[in-house]
């Protein structure tokens, strides 16, 4: 059973249309970013999939209708959003008193292990931390859930680069695992590609790429050029070109690796540069297989 199945998901406010017709499906064991610029849908899918909001088409998440059977649903999936929002008054070992009482599958000794990486005191009300150590406080309560679907929206939000490194290392090694899915949103692209398995752009609602990395790997290729050899390379059609130090980086779309290779250095495009792309002037929508 796929962990999170959408088919042609809507949601319109007024005039303005959120998603428009998106199709996406997350399997157990997936790690999947889903990418975007602001406005372009990507809360709007993240609050239909949490059921904190009714939309149109069909969704199942872990089998559930998430507005309907929200109750049911949230015994099995974990948030983080992107701002923590605690009580300030709180003391740390309240949270992890309220949270243990309240969910069935808290364990607190993974959360206390995970606290034990910070600066953290037990003692400490949440009025006193930096926003950097609310949101160490939100994460360690949160990955301490025995979910099947974690649902992660700018995670490392206010983090410096240290913790932020760390956090998707405890992510890895801590939490995940081959029955569990992770669907994550991020501007920080070039952080999380390395733990990515696939990858979902949206834009203005509309599903633009849908592909696992390795497709993308294989079918997304830059080359650095060169002056005299850009007009050849460009006869190829590349859908991107930038300027790097006097040469040519152009980014192609399925053309064979050997052939880019008489121009010079080839390499798989990065998601940052894979994304400004597509989401330039011409868009196109399309799905990799």
């Amino acid at each position: 059973m796929a962990v999170i199945e959408a088919r042609g998901l809507r949601k319109s406010f007024k005039t303005t249309i959120a998603l428009d017709g998106v199709d996406l499906t997350i399997e157990p064991g997936r790690i999947v970013g889903l990418i975007g610029r602001n406005g372009a849908g990507k809360s709007t899918a993240m609050n239909a999939i949490l059921g904190l909001a009714p939309s149109d088409g069909r969704l199942a998440v872990l089998g559930l209708d998430p507005w309907t059977q929200r109750d049911r649903l949230m015994r099995e999936v974990s948030f983080i959003a992107d701002v923590a929002v605690l009580p300030r008054w709180l003391r740390v070992s309240q949270a992890l008193d309220y949270v243990a009482g309240v969910h069935p599958r808290f364990d607190r000794a993974k959360a206390e292990a995970f606290l034990d990486r910070t600066d953290l005191k037990r003692t400490s009300r949440v009025r006193e931390l930096s926003k950097g150590m609310v949101t160490q406080l939100h994460l360690a309560l949160v990955m301490a859930i025995d979910a099947k679907l974690l649902v992660l929206d700018e995670p490392t939000l206010g983090l410096d680069l240290l913790y932020r490194k760390a956090f998707y290392d405890s992510l890895l090694n801590d939490w995940f695992e081959s029955d569990r899915a992770i669907l994550v949103s991020t501007h920080q692209v070039e952080e999380i590609q390395h733990i990515l398995t696939d990858v979902v752009f949206l834009n203005h609602g509309k599903v633009v790429l849908a592909a696992s990395m390795e497709a993308l790997e294989e079918r997304y290729l830059e080359a650095m050029v060169g002056p005299d050899q850009a007009a050849a390379a460009r006869a190829l059609r590349p859908l991107h070109e930038r300027q790097v130090f006097g040469r040519s980086i152009l980014l192609f779309d399925g053309v064979p690796r050997a052939q880019l290779a008489a121009f010079g250095e080839v390499r798989a495009a990065g998601l940052a540069d894979l994304f400004v792309a597509l989401m330039g002037p011409v868009v196109r929508a399309e799905t990799a297989a």
